[in-house]
């Protein structure tokens, strides 16, 4: 019945972030955690994706460098033009800020951003 207590461990917090037993701290914390899940497991498919080899069709600069020319893994920070980099950066943002929010608030769950528009019937299981 505690907050963050898990069969068989029970109550587990090594480094005593909840130990004080707020619930919206711990809410909070495990917001956080879902997200950067999601942004690992986004990173790696892309990783595989680029080197498999697929690339996008174009340029991606008006000076002729297409998305085939720039190389995978970290060397493509160095290729990629800084204003590219930018609006990624930027695009990450503005998705942090207003997109991936529970706006109606009714999110079943900590991290449930469907906001009534999805049902799959998962739930059902």
């Amino acid at each position: 019945n505690e907050v963050g207590a898990q069969q068989p461990l029970g109550f587990f917090d090594p480094l005593g972030l909840v130990e004080d037993g707020n619930q919206a701290k711990f809410d909070r914390l495990r917001f956080v955690e879902l997200k950067h899940g999601r942004i690992s497991m986004l990173a790696v498919v892309g990783y595989l994706i680029e080197e498999a080899g697929v690339r996008l069709p174009g340029e991606i600069s008006y000076d002729g460098t297409t998305f085939a020319d720039i190389p995978s893994g970290f060397d493509a920070l160095s290729a990629i033009p800084q204003a590219g980099l930018l609006q990624i950066m930027l695009f990450a943002g503005v998705l942090e800020l207003f997109v991936m929010q529970d706006v109606t608030g009714e999110g079943e769950h900590v991290g449930d951003f469907r906001n009534g528009a999805l049902d799959y019937g998962w739930d059902t299981f």
